[in-house]
Formats: C-alpha cells, structure tokens, sequence
C-alpha cells in the first residue's frame, strides 16, 4: 500500500480531511485540519484517493486525545479527535461547501449555529447491532457491516446506557432466548422503549416533553434523537410565521405539527409511515387542537395531486436523508407557498434541492445550524426562503427537475 506524507487542509462534507500530495487529491479519514501526516492509501475511486492514518506526525492545535476506547473502529462518531469549536467550524464549512458546489450559491447568508447543551450523553434514540455467533452487541465497524462489540457508550443518554449495558451482558451470558439482528433503542419520560421487545424493555409508548407541548412516539417510529435543542429547532422553524394556512411535509409524529397548529387557522400534515401519523394524531389531540388534519400518504403523491387544490402561506418540509424527491419539490413549486421552511439532515441534498427552489423564484432569506450530533460530522440545518414572485403561478412550466 502506498503511503504518503500529507497536510490536512480542512474537513469536507462527509467528515474526512482534504489533502493534496504527489498530484493526487486525498480524503483522510479522523483528521483535524492542520495536522500533518503519515497516511495509507486504502482504495483509489476515479481521481480521488481514500486515506487512513498511520501516524500523527504533526497535530494540529485543534486535535485532542479521543476519549471514546472504540474510537476509529465504531463506526459512529467521526469528530471525537477534534475540540469542540473545531466541530462546530467544520460544520459550518461544510454546509457553506454544499451550498457553493452544488446550489451554485457564492455568498449566502450568515450561519447561525446552535451549540448543544450537552457534547456528551445527549442522545435519546440509538440503532444497535448485534450478532449472535460473536455474543456482540454495539455499532457497525467503520465502513463495514462487523459490529464493534461496545459496552458503553458516552454519546447515550443514562437510560439508553444502562439497557445497551445491561443486554449487552444478556448476551455475552446466553441469557436472550431470542437474538435480533438490531435493535432500535428510545428513551422517553416513562423509561426507554426497544423495538423489537428484548427481555424487560418493550416497544412501549414513552413521551418527551419540547418547552410547554408534550409528544408520544416509541422505538418504531421516529423521533428526533437531541432532545436538549428541539425547542431551538421548532422556534427557528417556524419563526415570524402565521396565517390561515400551513402545510407540513414528512411530519412524522408531529415535532413541528403542534406548534404550527399553534400559529395557523389550519394546518395539514402529511407523512407516510402510519406508526408516525398515529402519534402525530395523538399529539394534535392530546395538545387539544381542533385544527390540524393529520394524512397517511406518499408525500410525492398526495402533493401531486393536492398543489393546484388550495393556496398555502406556508410550507416546512423535513425529508428523510435522501431529501426530497423530484416529484415533492415540482409539486411545492405548484403549490406556490409563500414562505419555506426546510429542515434537513444532510447539507448536500439540502442544497441539491435548494438550488431547484431557487431557480423556480424563491430567495434564501436565512440559515441556522443546530448541533445535534456532537462527536459526528452530522448536522442539522433550517432554510429559510420566501417567494420572491407570490402572484404568479407559472414557475412549474420554468422548471424541470434534472
């Protein structure tokens, strides 16, 4: 394998650092912007060449021990060797690369980032693999599907720890009369909720409470997993917004349902997983809202055949990863709401899709970044445009999705 002596430039979207040596462009993975380093070439794909570390030959200041004992084999978190500011840089600059290369957006507006309360023990939702031949519990290994045996984890919540550790040890003992392949873990106000049910710990209904609303969900659907910035989230969502009508797409259990009902006369929200449409329901009642109308529909389908039908003064979309379908965005152009909100989870489709919005006349007035996921080059990211031509409704006919 070849190896080479490089320079970390800064870190790209997808968390490894950028190098350049001997004409080859290398993306490191666990580099800290500014160290210089001994690295091994894993794999070439076209011009590009995929790196690990052999040796920290210079650290950059930015650098700190990683505390985890499984760091660089857990395939989890990617960020523990940078400091915490460090993180939150990185962060930003990936966003604003997304932004640059793929929306075609030179200068956008400032980026407000929300730090999280707690770099450590934050989250409340977890995915768990375990293999039965190995008695190993934990994370996928980093690029593969082996799992890192872990038997603590400090990015969990007390609760969540608790479970992974006392089932972990159910398993190495021959304790489980039954193995699942994984495990989707959630912790609430009433405990923690597994789906599938392991021992003590059931599928249960857990609730959390954001500011002043109460939410219901439980392992088997989903819920944001940072707790500690869901009130941030939810106000910068849906900030200097009301009106008469808003339509949420994705709206999964209903996060921001409740407060935009809060806000509109009427409000519809539209979601395809029918476990998440039951506890967006059952948040709208117990909020006791009258004025918010919950859909189980393909989001693509119910907005294509729904955009021409009403006018809407607002619109707030938080897709899966893979953003939002061709077919969601043609039919939000429709639509022709007048403001956007658009929640994502991944910077890169965030921009693949803004650039769309964009060009069919909508502006970007603004964009916050909550840390959601200290420890890992995830992030989470609030767009925010308003139609910069709300009488017309042409902007279908101008643009095509490619």
């Amino acid at each position: 394998m070849q190896t080479l002596d490089v320079t970390i430039e800064r870190i790209l979207p997808g968390g490894r650092g950028l190098a350049h040596a001997e004409g080859q462009t290398l993306f490191v993975s666990l580099a800290a912007p500014g160290d210089v380093l001994r690295v091994r070439v894993d794999r070439i794909r076209g011009k590009i060449a995929f790196a690990s570390i052999v040796e920290i030959l210079t650290a950059s200041p930015q650098r700190l021990e990683p505390p985890c004992p499984y760091f660089g084999l857990c395939g989890g978190c990617d960020f523990q060797q940078l400091n915490y500011q460090a993180q939150l840089d990185a962060k930003i600059e990936i966003i604003r690369d997304c932004l640059r290369r793929i929306a075609l957006i030179e200068s956008p507006p400032e980026i407000v980032m929300h730090e999280a309360p707690n770099q450590w023990r934050y989250r409340a939702r977890a995915n768990w693999q375990l293999d039965a031949l190995e008695k190993k519990m934990g994370y996928f290994e980093a690029g593969s599907h082996r799992v890192c045996d872990v038997e603590v984890c400090a990015v969990l919540r007390p609760e969540l720890e608790e479970a992974l550790e006392d089932i972990g040890k159910q398993l190495r003992e021959d304790l489980l009369p039954e193995i699942p392949r994984d495990i989707r873990a959630a912790a609430g106000n009433q405990g923690v909720s597994l789906a599938p049910s392991v021992g003590k710990y059931r599928t249960s209904d857990v609730s959390m409470s954001v500011g002043e609303e109460t939410y219901w969900f439980n392992a088997d659907s989903f819920f944001q997993a940072n707790p500690d910035l869901l009130k941030p989230l939810t106000d910068r969502a849906l900030s200097g917004t009301t009106g008469k009508l808003a339509v949420e797409l994705y709206c999964g259990a209903g996060l921001f349902t409740v407060p935009l009902a809060r806000r509109f006369e009427r409000v519809i929200g539209v979601e395809v997983n029918c476990r998440a449409t039951r506890f967006a329901a059952r948040n709208i009642e117990h909020a006791r809202l009258e004025n918010a109308e919950i859909v189980t529909a393909d989001v693509g389908r119910w907005i294509s055949e729904h955009s021409h039908s009403f006018e809407a003064d607002f619109l707030l979309l938080d897709p899966p990863r893979t953003g939002a379908e061709n077919v969601v965005i043609k039919g939000i152009i429709d639509l022709n709401p007048t403001r956007i909100s658009y929640v994502s989870c991944d910077p890169a489709t965030l921009a693949r899709d803004l650039k769309k919005l964009l060009a069919a006349g909508y502006e970007l007035e603004s964009l916050a970044a909550f840390d959601m996921f200290p420890q890992t080059h995830h992030v989470e990211t609030i767009a925010q445009l308003r139609n910069a031509n709300p009488d017309s409704s042409g902007f279908a006919l101008q643009y095509s999705p490619q």
